[in-house]
């Protein structure tokens, strides 16, 4: 598995080995977009641009940045594919296509303010990000990826797709404590991040984006001491992090950790201050037990929607 090093960032959490610090550290959708007198409306009109209720949010900020980058697709596409025959062949992003030589389609403009949000809505920072993307996903081979078959008695019970929240966002479970075998699961550290990197486009694939674009993560450290931790864990935990920083921009609107051992709490609330405000406020530090839970995530998922053992209504997952 060949892949280009990701850029330096910030410690995040993906598996037990780590403390829950944000895994990925970039404004939230409200950047580059300060005052209410650049909400669209109040400025530019896009009357000629394709709409779904996704880019109807935008900004006058974020339109004007969206067609700058839009317009560069070509020399983005031929640096990250410059080793193929074919450089301007459209390619498919979190299922949708984009073709640079015909990328106005109101999917494409989604896709594209998510690398400028999570670069303040700087052009060339959000093109070099994009780039990097596409040729990632190139070298880490992720078709192939996605057709691996891997065990069910190793995975299966480490991530589930499960129910919806209040405002249609699907909510996606990552388990890591309970009775899971460490080494089985870490023990090949590649295998590992190829398998967490299809369950995060699985989990993608329930994103429309025309209507909803973001999902909401509960990662579960039920069960995980200091003791459980292993070399393999930890090397996984920070590929993994630095992984969905560079690649997978602005794709959660909520993460809450829950049933966090009290030693991985402390270091959480000392790495805060390492972290940008406005990441900060999509993460929750949770307690223990369905009623303390529930307390937390009934504002967010409908009780039908939340299993019992974090204090809803809904059957476990299967």
């Amino acid at each position: 598995m060949s892949e280009p090093t990701p850029a330096p960032t910030s410690a995040a959490p993906e598996v037990a080995a780590t403390v829950p610090v944000p895994e990925t550290p970039a404004p939230s959708a409200d950047a580059g977009a300060a005052t209410t007198s650049e909400k669209q409306g109040d400025g530019e009109r896009q009357e000629d641009e394709p709409q779904n209720p996704l880019t109807r949010k935008f900004t006058d900020a974020e339109w004007r940045a969206v067609k700058e980058l839009r317009a560069q697709l070509p020399e983005i596409f031929a640096e990250a594919y410059a080793a193929k025959e074919d450089k301007q062949a459209p390619v498919t992003l979190w299922g949708v296509q984009i073709d640079p030589a015909n990328p106005r389609d109101a999917r494409v403009s989604v896709v594209l303010v998510k690398f400028l949000r999570a670069r303040e809505l700087k052009v060339s920072e959000a093109r070099k990000m994009l780039a990097d993307t596409l040729k990632w996903r190139e070298d880490f081979k992720l078709a192939e990826v996605m057709d691996e078959k891997f065990p069910e008695d190793v995975f299966g019970q480490l991530g589930k797709i499960y129910g919806k929240g209040k405002d249609g966002h699907p909510v996606v479970y990552n388990l890591y404590g309970g009775s899971q075998d460490v080494n089985a699961i870490f023990g090949d550290v590649d295998r590992f991040l190829r398998w967490r990197v299809a369950f995060m486009e699985k989990s993608i694939e329930t994103l429309d984006f025309e209507n909803v674009d973001q999902m909401v993560q509960i990662h579960d450290y039920e069960g995980v001491s200091m003791l459980s931790r292993t070399p393999g864990q930890k090397a996984a935990a920070s590929q993994a992090s630095a992984l969905f920083q560079n690649y997978y921009p602005e794709l959660l609107s909520r993460k809450f950790f829950v049933n966090v051992p009290t030693f991985m709490a402390w270091i959480f609330w000392l790495f805060k201050s390492l972290v940008p405000a406005k990441t900060m406020e999509k993460f929750s530090m949770v307690g223990t037990g369905p009623k303390t839970i529930g307390a937390e995530l009934l504002p967010y998922i409908d009780a039908k929607e939340l299993p019992k053992r974090y204090g809803g209504e809904a059957p476990d997952f299967e």
